[in-house]
């Protein structure tokens, strides 16, 4: 899987490490951010959340436009 980013640099010796949980597209180790993010789960008629943070992969553009 080649990284989306490096490709419209016409970069062609990249490998993609993960794809993006928000747009989808496969995200190389320069391109990608690993953020924390809250876990829940079912409890009862709510939600508990967990104390520990979870992670997920973000390429940079998806990443700017949450912090926008």
């Amino acid at each position: 899987m080649a990284c989306y980013d490096c490709i419209q640099e016409n970069r062609s010796d990249s490998t993609g490490i993960g794809i993006c949980t928000r747009c989808g597209l496969a995200t190389c180790d320069d391109h990608a951010r690993v953020v924390a993010t809250h876990v829940q789960r079912a409890n009862g008629m709510s939600r508990t959340t967990s104390r520990v943070a979870g992670r997920r992969v973000v390429c940079r553009t998806c990443l700017a436009a949450e912090a926008a």
